[in-house]
């Protein structure tokens, strides 16, 4: 019986589980092990993203849009103060839909460089 490599991955939802299926759907078991390696080593946790989301009510509002790699809105951030924090407030409601854009992006990044991976 084959054994899901996607249990080692922490704190995971239910999307982020079948949109990781599918996109390992076709890979062999190698493959799969290298996406997983990959990816849990990009992936952001929703909690870590709302904790750097609520910074920016103490005056470090952005952190989040600079570690998920949107660099642009973080400056925007820095210089409008979280956009007179209701940029903050909407981002603190809305860390997990942000999480998980950044997460997709990812896990479709590991999946090219799995690809790239010569057959063994």
């Amino acid at each position: 019986m084959e054994r899901d490599p996607l249990i080692y991955i922490k704190g995971m939802s239910p999307e982020e589980y079948s949109y990781l299926l599918q996109i390992m759907d076709g890979m062999d078991e190698r493959q799969k092990q290298g996406f997983v390696m990959f990816y849990s080593a990009r992936r952001k946790d929703p909690q870590e993203i709302l904790l750097f989301t609520l910074l920016g009510f103490l005056g470090f509002a952005g952190i989040q849009r600079f570690i998920t790699g949107q660099i642009l809105m973080g400056i925007l951030y820095i210089l409008t103060v979280g956009l007179c924090f209701i940029g903050t407030i909407v981002d603190v409601i809305n860390h997990k839909s942000i999480t998980f854009e950044y997460n997709r992006k990812s896990a479709n990044e590991s999946a090219e460089l799995v690809k790239m991976m010569p057959a063994s």
